[in-house]
């Protein structure tokens, strides 16, 4: 099983960056789909996650309305779309997959920075 995070990068506060996972290995259509970041010194949080069938979405609070997790199952693919980015959105963000009816996330990308300059 592979997760291959892409698209990080550097922008600035306000822009936009959209951020893509695309897993192979194995079948995800009972599984959920998380993106997860940690930014420096601080612990790994949860951003959004997405039922692969059906497309249930799942939002961090704080997050919900400026991000946006979608999957394309033809192509085997997460995608985050980030919004009107903040200094503080600055982290390494992860792509991660678990069974659906499970609270451990089984599988992990390899991370992609994203930087945010204000």
């Amino acid at each position: 099983v592979q997760l291959q995070a892409s698209g990080g990068g550097l922008v600035q506060a306000g822009d936009s960056l959209g951020l893509s996972c695309a897993a192979s290995g194995r079948s995800f259509s009972s599984y959920m789909m998380g993106w997860f970041r940690q930014a420096p010194g601080k612990e790994r949080e949860f951003v959004a996650a997405i039922r692969w069938s059906g497309g249930i979405t799942v939002y961090a609070n704080s997050l919900k309305g400026r991000f946006t997790i979608s999957r394309d199952n033809a192509k085997n693919t997460v995608y985050l779309q980030m919004n009107s980015l903040k200094p503080e959105d600055t982290a390494v963000y992860y792509c991660a997959g678990r069974v659906a009816d499970r609270a451990q996330y089984d599988y992990w990308g390899q991370g992609t920075l994203v930087t945010v300059s204000s």
